[in-house]
């Protein structure tokens, strides 16, 4: 088993946690992890870009002029695609792009990105993460106990009312949960925070 340095909100080291290899310190799997964050992405398109076809857009119901004599080509309506006005041929219209992963694609992505970040150094561990009240500065303050440089992610067990909240107006800084933790966010965030809690939690449900 692999073993990280146990924080305190005052940046002080005060232990150290063991971390399964099984999660922490597999190979990485980059082409699982491709898909996974390919699959995130396109479930949260929102699909809703839409443009007027021919048969859509007003007007266009006569015929402009008569089919032959005039020397022009023949035109059968001004709603068509190659006139001003018309509608767009083959244009976007409203779909559904999510699609399906199965469950042990989703967990190997997680393993992997886990596992890579630990060997980044880019996970810390907490022993806990709590705030008395909804206040940012008292966030940053443990953001800079810890010499976090650039962006960060708190992962936590349960829902913490002021810590989300007191994390919310500071730039680059996302909470999550264990259970809501995705790979894009491991992969977007440089500074991966658990607290002690939430790794105990993430080694029963990724065993």
């Amino acid at each position: 088993m692999a073993k990280t340095n146990l924080y305190n909100m005052q940046g002080e080291i005060i232990g150290d946690i063991e971390l399964a290899d099984t999660i922490f310190g597999i190979e990485p799997n980059q082409d699982v992890v491709h898909r996974i964050v390919k699959n995130q992405l396109a479930n949260k398109r929102q699909g809703t870009s839409k443009v007027k076809g021919r048969s859509e857009v007003s007007g266009g119901g006569r015929k402009p002029y008569r089919q032959k004599g005039t020397g022009r080509a023949r035109q059968g309506s001004i709603r068509a695609g190659n006139h001003v006005g018309g509608g767009v041929i083959f244009g976007p219209v409203p779909r559904d792009y999510s699609y399906k992963t199965n469950k042990k694609m989703r967990r190997l992505a997680m393993k992997s990105v886990l596992s890579q970040a630990l060997s980044a150094d880019r996970i810390k561990v907490l022993d806990k993460l709590e705030l008395k009240e909804i206040k940012t500065k008292e966030m940053v303050k443990t953001i800079n106990n810890l010499e976090l440089q650039g962006s960060a992610l708190f992962i936590m067990a349960e829902s913490n009312r002021n810590v989300e909240k007191s994390a919310a107006n500071i730039k680059d800084v996302k909470t999550a949960l264990v259970n809501t933790m995705n790979v894009y966010d491991l992969l977007k965030y440089r500074n991966i925070i658990f607290t002690n809690e939430a790794v105990n939690k993430v080694q029963e449900v990724y065993v």
